[in-house]
């Protein structure tokens, strides 16, 4: 293994647990049935735990399509590393 494709992994373990993260601190889609923190009670608080959610799910977006990437990215340097 050369420097670069260890780097690289150690990319992908951190992305992957980015994903993880992200994915898993999202609110469920019913009522009262957030992963971790708990539903909303309040509509102050139901409106920030909409906006939170919001920015997750873009983070949840980007983070894998970076992750694709690095994996599509990883592949090819193998595949013209041989």
């Amino acid at each position: 293994m050369t420097a670069f494709e260890i780097i690289f992994g150690i990319v992908l373990l951190l992305a992957s647990l980015a994903i993880i993260l992200v994915v898993i601190l999202q609110e469920g889609h019913q009522q009262n049935m957030g992963a971790i923190t708990g539903g909303a009670d309040t509509f102050l608080a139901k409106n920030k735990a909409r906006s939170v959610d919001a920015f997750l799910s873009r983070w949840t977006k980007v983070i894998a399509i970076g992750f694709f990437i690095l994996v599509i990215a990883l592949n090819v340097f193998m595949f013209f590393a041989k």
